[in-house]
Protein backbone atom coordinates (compact mmCIF):
# COMPACT_ATOMS: atom_id res chain seq x y z
CA UNK A 1 0.00 0.00 0.00
CA UNK A 2 3.18 2.40 0.82
CA UNK A 3 4.18 1.36 -2.84
CA UNK A 4 1.06 2.72 -4.65
CA UNK A 5 0.73 5.69 -2.29
CA UNK A 6 4.44 6.60 -3.40
CA UNK A 7 3.14 5.88 -6.95
CA UNK A 8 0.03 8.08 -6.89
CA UNK A 9 2.20 11.13 -4.98
CA UNK A 10 4.48 10.92 -7.79
CA UNK A 11 2.63 11.22 -10.43
CA UNK A 12 2.47 15.13 -9.37
CA UNK A 13 5.95 15.52 -8.68
CA UNK A 14 7.37 18.41 -10.42
CA UNK A 15 10.74 15.94 -11.29
CA UNK A 16 8.81 13.12 -13.33
CA UNK A 17 6.18 15.16 -15.08
CA UNK A 18 7.99 16.97 -18.08
CA UNK A 19 9.89 13.05 -19.10
CA UNK A 20 5.75 11.90 -18.47
CA UNK A 21 5.11 14.76 -20.57
CA UNK A 22 7.45 14.73 -23.22
CA UNK A 23 6.46 11.05 -23.66
CA UNK A 24 3.22 10.70 -23.32
CA UNK A 25 3.05 13.36 -26.54
CA UNK A 26 5.59 11.35 -28.35
CA UNK A 27 3.82 7.46 -27.35
CA UNK A 28 0.20 8.94 -27.66
CA UNK A 29 0.78 10.53 -30.90
CA UNK A 30 1.93 7.63 -32.65
CA UNK A 31 -0.62 5.50 -31.37
CA UNK A 32 -3.37 7.59 -31.91
CA UNK A 33 -2.22 7.87 -35.53
CA UNK A 34 -1.63 3.87 -35.76
CA UNK A 35 -5.42 3.72 -33.75
CA UNK A 36 -7.20 6.39 -34.86
CA UNK A 37 -5.93 8.30 -37.62
CA UNK A 38 -8.01 6.72 -40.76
CA UNK A 39 -11.02 7.16 -38.42
CA UNK A 40 -9.83 10.86 -37.80
CA UNK A 41 -9.56 11.07 -41.73
CA UNK A 42 -12.93 9.83 -42.46
CA UNK A 43 -14.86 11.97 -40.12
CA UNK A 44 -15.49 8.73 -38.43
CA UNK A 45 -14.49 9.45 -34.62
CA UNK A 46 -17.47 8.76 -32.23
CA UNK A 47 -17.49 10.09 -28.32
CA UNK A 48 -16.10 6.21 -27.78
CA UNK A 49 -13.25 6.63 -30.00
CA UNK A 50 -12.39 10.41 -28.53
CA UNK A 51 -12.09 9.03 -24.83
CA UNK A 52 -9.79 5.90 -26.13
CA UNK A 53 -7.44 8.86 -27.65
CA UNK A 54 -7.67 10.50 -24.36
CA UNK A 55 -6.62 7.08 -22.48
CA UNK A 56 -4.21 6.38 -25.64
CA UNK A 57 -2.27 9.37 -24.44
CA UNK A 58 -2.65 8.86 -20.39
CA UNK A 59 -1.23 5.60 -20.25
CA UNK A 60 2.10 6.25 -21.72
CA UNK A 61 2.36 8.60 -19.27
CA UNK A 62 1.12 6.86 -16.44
CA UNK A 63 3.81 3.83 -17.45
CA UNK A 64 6.39 6.39 -17.28
CA UNK A 65 5.78 7.94 -14.45
CA UNK A 66 6.09 4.89 -13.16
CA UNK A 67 9.10 3.69 -14.69
CA UNK A 68 10.84 6.68 -13.21
CA UNK A 69 9.38 6.35 -9.50
CA UNK A 70 10.81 2.92 -9.69
CA UNK A 71 13.91 3.94 -10.49
CA UNK A 72 14.12 6.24 -8.26
CA UNK A 73 12.87 3.88 -5.48
CA UNK A 74 15.90 0.98 -6.60
CA UNK A 75 18.69 3.82 -6.30
CA UNK A 76 17.02 5.06 -3.06
CA UNK A 77 17.23 1.67 -1.54
CA UNK A 78 20.71 0.82 -2.76
CA UNK A 79 22.14 4.24 -0.87
CA UNK A 80 20.52 3.34 2.02
CA UNK A 81 22.22 -0.11 2.39
CA UNK A 82 25.55 1.94 1.61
Amino acid sequence: MKNIRGYLASLFDRDFISTGLRTSLVVGSLLFVINHGLALLRGEMSQERWISVILTYVMPYLVSVYGQYSYRSKVDMKSMKS
